[in-house]
């Protein structure tokens, strides 16, 4: 008799209550072999897509915190763990996420990532170098996204942004809105839409994301979960959960 495959746990740290449910869909939708997503809030010091208030979020002691409470949960072995948050990553600039990710590495115990890493390696796995971004932030915060993705050698064709200042708003912007600020965030060059913010839900219309636009569409939880499981071995593909699921494991990616 074949012995079931070993369940594979990513921990997530996630900041504040928007669109953490995305994560127990995920865990649903992402079938055989089994994949765990023990997910903690970590401090939220204000809940401000501002540039102040997101490099407080990502600080160094927020992430550790975040990492102790994971492992005083229950949850059990970790295989990786994600700082689920772009904006708090992106903000930093390229070298100070990627020193992020090495302190919470070092914390955590094994391999850590963060979503704006995560939407670079995706890229590179889709072979994607020309994208459109629908980002909920305010400009200031979405252009520094922007400046993120080009010292990866990934080029924003447009730029489209709402505006919204805080993660809960964003978490409750119905499926219908998400999809239709997809379309609208679209550009006839770009290979893929990015879609940079975990507190938006996506999770459960992934595949209706990219039917809708014709395209990949990356969105920061699907990203943030792929890459823990890249991270931690897992990476195999899945349907269900848009075209970068259902990709094999191919292309360059940054390690962060």
């Amino acid at each position: 008799m074949t012995s079931p495959a070993p369940t594979v746990a990513v921990g997530i740290l996630y900041p504040g209550y928007s669109a953490e449910d995305d994560y127990p869909c995920a865990e649903t939708l992402l079938g055989t072999p089994a994949v765990r997503l023990p997910l903690v809030h970590t401090e939220m010091r204000e809940d401000a897509h501002r540039v102040d208030a997101l490099l407080g979020i990502g600080a160094d002691d927020v992430l550790a915190a975040g990492v102790r409470a994971l492992q005083q949960s229950g949850a059990g072995p970790l295989d990786s763990v994600m700082w689920a948050c772009t904006s708090g990553s992106f903000v930093f600039g390229r070298e100070g996420a990627a020193a992020q990710v090495a302190a919470l590495e070092a914390v955590a115990g094994v391999p850590a990532s963060s979503t704006s890493f995560a939407f670079v390696d995706a890229c590179a796995r889709l072979g994607v170098t020309r994208v459109a971004i629908g980002a909920t932030y305010p400009d200031e915060v979405a252009e520094r996204f922007v400046v993120f993705l080009a010292g990866a050698g990934i080029d924003v064709l447009s730029l489209s942004t709402r505006g919204i200042v805080t993660a809960a708003e964003v978490g409750t912007l119905p499926p219908a809105a998400v999809l239709e600020f997809a379309a609208a965030a679209d550009h006839a060059d770009a290979e893929a839409v990015l879609l940079p913010d975990t507190a938006l839900h996506t999770i459960a219309q992934l595949d209706a994301l990219d039917d809708r636009v014709g395209k990949p569409v990356l969105t920061a939880n699907q990203v943030s979960i792929w890459q823990g499981l890249r991270l931690a071995g897992a990476d195999t593909p899945r349907a269900g959960l848009g075209s970068l699921f259902a990709h094999t494991a191919t292309g360059s990616t940054s390690r962060a």
